[in-house]
């Protein structure tokens, strides 16, 4: 149902899926670039066309009433950002003791222009031992897709470039808000 509704909304906003989804059972995805709210919609129905059970981290103030239950329902993870709580290890457990777990992320953390990525999606994926699968929204050519997967090779600045070649000419809603230095 969630995948026919979520073709109806893009198919309404002119938007086009391209890209496969692998076939691993764990692995991180990240959505970039992030500067607008519409970029989750957009995602989500990206996501559930695809038939991605994917989780997400949001900011805990998301999962509020009235409409908190619905993003705990949408697979969200409340996180509280105001504390040092370790996020990492935490989740590169979860990981290790799931047989299948899907995490998206968008690595910006914010809307906001930013001067750099967090960089928690990487030494998650590396100390976890799941690659990272690449996924976009060019609201340019209004696709959302998946286009590279990478195995985290240890060498953080090298991979990060590599990451931030693949997000060159990918537009995003308010181009004035992304840094296309990620790290």
């Amino acid at each position: 149902m969630t995948e026919k509704i979520s073709e109806i909304i893009l198919n309404l906003l002119g938007w086009r899926v391209v890209g496969q989804i692998p076939k691993e059972k764990k692995y991180i995805i990240i959505v970039a670039p992030h500067t607008s709210n519409w970029d989750f919609i957009i995602g989500r129905c990206f996501g559930y066309k695809l038939k991605v059970k994917a989780k997400f981290l949001g900011k805990n103030q998301l999962f509020r009433f009235p409409i908190g239950w619905l993003f705990k329902l949408m697979g969200g993870i409340a996180v509280n950002r105001e504390k040092r709580n370790n996020m990492v290890a935490s989740i590169v457990e979860t990981f290790n003791n799931s047989d299948e777990l899907i995490l998206g992320l968008a690595p910006e953390g914010t809307r906001s222009r930013t001067d750099h990525w967090k960089q928690g999606f990487y030494h998650i994926a590396n100390e976890a031992n799941v690659p990272i699968m690449l996924s976009f929204l060019d609201y340019k050519a209004k696709e959302a897709g998946i286009g590279m997967v990478l195995y985290p090779s240890g060498d953080l600045q090298k991979d990060m470039l590599k990451i931030q070649t693949f997000y060159e000419g990918i537009t995003p809603k308010y181009p004035e808000r992304y840094n296309p230095k990620i790290f």
